[in-house]
C-alpha cells in the first residue's frame, strides 16, 4: 500500500459517491481510502455495506460514536492510526480528485516535505449537474470555461512543469505528507472544536517549526470543489486564529491534545 486518501466527510452522500467515483477512476491503484466521518450515520453504513465491495481499492470507514459538534481534528487523528501506508494525502468530502490525485502524490512525497495542493472550485449549477447525473464527464478544461466556475486554471493537468508563480499555504482539502511526520508533531490538535486553523494553519506550522518545507503539487495533485453555502462565520475563523497566536507563544511543537494525550511539562519544546 502506497498511499492513503483521508476523506473528511459529514452528513453528504451523494459528494461521497462522487469522491469513490474518481477514486476509482485513478491511473494508479496502489492505494486506500479512509472515509473519516464526523458523526455517526446509518446512510453511510448502509450505503457502504452495500456498495463497499464494488470499488477496486479497500475502504476504512472510521466515524464517532455520535454526533457531538465539531470534532474533525479528532477524526483525522483516528484516521492516522488506521492508515497502512506510509504517505497520506487528506482531502474534504466535497472534492472529487482528478484521475492522477494518488499517482501525484506517491511521486512527489519525500521525506522533509508537505504537499501542497489547491482545489477547482466549481460552480453551483455545475455542482447540481455532476450531483444529479452522478457523472464527471464536464470535469474538463473546456467544459468549465463555460461554466459558472472558479480557479478554472487550476483543473490545467501538467506535471511536467511546475505552474505555481509563488508557494501558497497549506488548504485542508488537499495535502500529504509522511505519516512519520505527522507523528513526530503529535498529529491534529484536538482542541480545535471549530472549523479553520486547525486543520490547516496549525499544522503546517508545527511541521514547519521540525524543519519542513513545503513543495507544491499545485496543476499535478487536483480537486474539484463541490460548490456549497459556506458553513461557518470568519467570527468562528477569528476565534481560531486567537487560539493559535496563544498556541504559538507556548511553543508546543507537539500539541498536547493530540494522537497521544501528553503532560504538558513533558512536551519537547
Amino acid at each position: 500500500m502506497k498511499l492513503t486518501v483521508v476523506i473528511s466527510y459529514y452528513r453528504a452522500i451523494d459528494n461521497l459517491k462522487l469522491i469513490l467515483k474518481g477514486l476509482n477512476n485513478q491511473s494508479e491503484r496502489n492505494f486506500e481510502a479512509i472515509i473519516s466521518e464526523d458523526d455517526y450515520n446509518e446512510e453511510t453504513i448502509t450505503f457502504l455495506d452495500h456498495h463497499k465491495h464494488l470499488y477496486n481499492f479497500s475502504i476504512q470507514h472510521v466515524h464517532q460514536h455520535e454526533d457531538k459538534g465539531f470534532r474533525k481534528n479528532m477524526m483525522l487523528n483516528k484516521s492516522i492510526k488506521k492508515s497502512k501506508s506510509e504517505i497520506i494525502a487528506f482531502i474534504d468530502g466535497d472534492c472529487i480528485p482528478h484521475k492522477h490525485f494518488v499517482k501525484e502524490y506517491i511521486q512527489n512525497c519525500e521525506p522533509g516535505y508537505i504537499l501542497v495542493g489547491r482545489r477547482v472550485k466549481l460552480g453551483e449549477k455545475i455542482s447540481s449537474y455532476i450531483k444529479d447525473k452522478t457523472c464527471l464527464k464536464r470535469l474538463n478544461l473546456l467544459s468549465l470555461i463555460f461554466s459558472d466556475s472558479k480557479c478554472v486554471k487550476e483543473c490545467v493537468y501538467n506535471p511536467q512543469f511546475h505552474l505555481a508563480a509563488k508557494l501558497r499555504g497549506l488548504v485542508g482539502c488537499n495535502w500529504g505528507i509522511r505519516k512519520q511526520h505527522l507523528l513526530d508533531v503529535n498529529g491534529f490538535d484536538e482542541d480545535y472544536e471549530n472549523p479553520g486553523v486547525g486543520e490547516d494553519v496549525d499544522i503546517e506550522w508545527r511541521l514547519q517549526q521540525i524543519g519542513l518545507e513545503k513543495k507544491s503539487v499545485k496543476n499535478r495533485a487536483i480537486v474539484y470543489h463541490i460548490y456549497h453555502p459556506r458553513t461557518y462565520t470568519h467570527e468562528v475563523v477569528s476565534d481560531n486564529m486567537k487560539m493559535f497566536e496563544q498556541k504559538k507563544k507556548q511553543r508546543n511543537i507537539k500539541c498536547i491534545n493530540g494522537l497521544k494525550k501528553l503532560e504538558p511539562e513533558l512536551v519537547s519544546r
